[in-house]
């Protein structure tokens, strides 16, 4: 296991160096120093106010999505899920979203497959907000037809989970009764395993079950994306763009669309290839829209990794930890019959 994630961690790195050698390239200093005379700095600190608020109000959506289970203040599920985002651009692919939901459960005492249906939730108002800002920005923008499809596959993949989640509630009791039918008494250990992992995912679905819950963790969804929009709006203006509203809209949603499936750690290069590719379509500079990706990367990544990195210090969190308990992770060991997560380490 050890070996499959420094394998992964060489390669995606590999892979985002030879994405940002290929994005800087053709970049001169001459190009660099005479951005630097034109930035209008103004507009930078309402780039950066509009990055906060975006992960802010991801935060406080997810306090809303885990309220009915544990009660956790503002500024604590701030810093934490900061330290979340840390840890999920720290390690590559895949294995950041495993490193995230064991850092939450450790911190809050939950049971880790409670923490992944929230993950699965996080998912799906992403989801469902990025269909409802593509649908506004289509009125106005005409996305390529590569694009179109890839949002086609957001809104059937939206509905298909909303389809699981739904059959999962009403058949519960159904559920856990076939299995114990059919695993039971052959395979004991599979289907305590399986009963487990159901009880503790449904704790956290139940929440579509409120109107409340539900209401307010997609309004903070779309305020969240909508801050997004606003902080590379405000980049535009810094970098003296005359692009819209709707343009700012269309690279987040162009960007989130090919960022779907995490490759590089953090999304090095990927990112920069991704936002530089569609503000040359907009008829922007190469030079000047590459520098713009990487000035949008690192206010995407600044408040995170400020926050983040707090709540480590205060906590006394080391990521290398994190790191080596995802490696050799196995999501069922520690959770006990009824879906209650299982600290071995508490004093």
């Amino acid at each position: 296991m050890k070996r499959v994630f420094k394998s992964k961690r060489f390669w995606g790195g590999l892979i985002a160096l030879g994405l940002l050698i290929f994005c800087v390239k053709d970049i001169r200093p001459s190009e660099v120093r005479s951005l630097g005379t034109r930035i209008e700095w103004l507009y930078v600190f309402p780039a950066i106010g509009s990055a906060v608020v975006f992960i802010i109000a991801r935060a406080l959506r997810w306090k809303v999505i885990i309220a009915q289970q544990s009660d956790i203040g503002y500024r604590r599920v701030v810093a934490l899920y900061s330290a979340g985002q840390v840890v999920n651009i720290a390690m590559p692919a895949l294995t950041g979203q495993v490193g995230r939901l064991i850092l939450f459960a450790r911190k809050l005492a939950l049971a880790k497959t409670y923490v992944f249906s929230t993950i699965v939730l996080e998912i799906l108002f992403d989801a469902l907000s990025l269909i409802f800002f593509m649908l506004i920005t289509s009125l106005v923008f005409a996305f390529p037809s590569q694009y179109r499809t890839a949002s086609i596959m957001v809104a059937i993949a939206a509905l298909l989970i909303l389809i699981i989640l739904s059959l999962i509630l009403s058949f519960q009791p159904g559920i856990e009764g076939f299995c114990r039918r059919r695993l039971a008494g052959r395979w004991p250990g599979v289907y305590i395993t399986i009963k487990k992992s159901i009880r503790s995912f449904v704790k956290g679905i139940n929440m579509l079950k409120s109107s409340q819950h539900v209401a307010g963790s997609m309004g903070l969804s779309l305020l969240s994306w909508a801050s997004h929009v606003l902080a590379i709006w405000f980049l535009f203006k810094s970098f003296g763009f005359s692009l819209p509203v709707p343009a700012a809209a269309a690279v987040m949603i162009i960007n989130t669309l090919v960022l779907m499936i995490p490759i590089t750690p953090g999304n090095a290069g990927t990112f920069e290839f991704a936002v530089s590719r569609s503000l040359t379509a907009m008829s922007v500079g190469r030079s000047d829209a590459v520098l713009f990706a990487l000035a949008l990367h690192i206010l995407d990544l600044l408040p995170i990794v400020v926050m983040g990195a707090a709540f480590f210090h205060f906590e006394r969190v080391s990521l290398r930890d994190i790191k080596k308990e995802n490696e050799g992770e196995i999501i069922f060991e520690k959770i006990s019959e009824d879906g209650t997560f299982i600290e071995e380490d508490r004093p």
